[in-house]
């Protein structure tokens, strides 16, 4: 899939990578102000990304003066929504293919995870969804 970014997101992603030596493959904001960022890194760059003891993750943070959090892109998209919601306990994840060709996600949290999963004012499903679609091409991610 082709991911497009305005200037400001490719300003971001410049940024970072001459703050932390990491080149991110995607960049998104939160609704709220846009004062949450998320960059996509590859595997092989989230230890340069995050830096010894967070180093180059909180020079990123302070720089921009926003909340900014790293997940580990996947090939595979159960794994990627794994990755974004790797704060909380996913117990499944099922990805189905209609006969459309639509695809969607189900990932299964615990129950007292559900509004982690979820965050506040939606943010973490939103971001999950809006990720898989761009990565992946899947139109809808539920939590159950």
């Amino acid at each position: 899939m082709t991911v497009k970014l305005n200037n400001e997101k490719l300003r971001y992603i410049a940024l970072f990578e001459k703050l932390t030596g990491a080149t991110p493959r995607d960049c998104i904001e939160s609704g709220d102000e846009g004062n949450h960022l998320t960059f996509i890194i590859d595997e092989s760059d989230m230890g340069r990304a995050i830096g010894q003891n967070g180093r180059n993750i909180k020079k990123v943070r302070k720089e921009l003066d926003k909340r900014v959090d790293v997940i580990e892109y996947s090939e595979d998209p159960e794994q990627f929504l794994r990755n974004i919601f790797s704060s909380v306990e996913v117990l499944d994840v099922e990805v189905t293919t209609k006969e459309d060709g639509e695809k969607k996600a189900l990932v299964e949290v615990d129950q007292n995870e559900k509004g982690r999963a979820v965050g506040k004012n939606g943010w973490n499903i939103k971001r999950a969804r809006k990720l898989l679609n761009r990565h992946h091409g899947l139109s809808d991610v539920q939590l159950a």
